[in-house]
């Protein structure tokens, strides 16, 4: 499955205009979120590892990649002298986990899908964005887009293998929750928001 089939809409025009004049927003939640990432592959190593210890190099990997991803942006901010400041979250993360369940394995499969979401919204925002920025911007996130699908490939691929055998009507649910997250309007821009209100 490619990442235009995964998910369920494209990323709305208004909120790549918004994300074109407030860059500095942009940049600073890029930040959170890589952070956000690596820290999601921690916590499955920990909490997942010693059932399924065949994840431990996959999700040490990919934790320090993102992590790598993230000096890069707060380096890219420094040279735009854009100061790393506290920003509240979007809805997004949170909006997609209310549909996690809690027994397992149902319970990794989910965390797996919604980490094949997060990765592949992220490298389509990319894509939308590289037309439109500036060249050392745009050279940027044209990196970053092929890093972000190969992590939406990694997370689909350990959903499916060590999932619960329902991957495929998990996608269906979430995809309808990704697009509503992402169609509608948000109070706040982020990297995940949906269309500006």
């Amino acid at each position: 499955m490619d990442i235009d089939t995964l998910l369920g809409c494209s990323t709305p025009k208004a909120w790549v205009k918004t994300a074109l004049g407030h860059q500095d927003v942009l940049l600073i939640d890029h930040a959170n979120c890589e952070k956000k990432a690596a820290a999601t592959a921690f916590n499955l190593m920990f909490r997942y590892g010693e059932r399924l210890p065949e994840l431990q190099d996959s999700l040490s990997k990919l934790a320090r990649e993102e992590l790598r991803h993230f000096e890069q942006v707060t380096r890219l901010m420094r040279r735009r002298h854009i100061a790393y400041r506290p920003l509240a979250p979007a809805r997004y993360a949170e909006g997609m986990r209310r549909h996690l369940r809690n027994r397992e394995p149902e319970r990794l499969t989910d965390l797996l899908v919604i980490g094949a979401f997060i990765e592949a919204r992220s490298c389509e925002r990319f894509r939308a964005l590289t037309p439109v920025l500036d060249e050392e911007l745009s050279a940027f996130y044209r990196g970053l887009e092929a890093a972000e699908a190969r992590h939406f490939c990694l997370y689909l691929g350990m959903a499916e293998e060590y999932g619960c055998g329902d991957v495929q009507e998990r996608i269906g649910v979430l995809r309808e929750a990704e697009a509503e997250l992402i169609q509608s309007e948000d109070d706040v821009f982020r990297f995940h928001s949906g269309v500006p209100a």
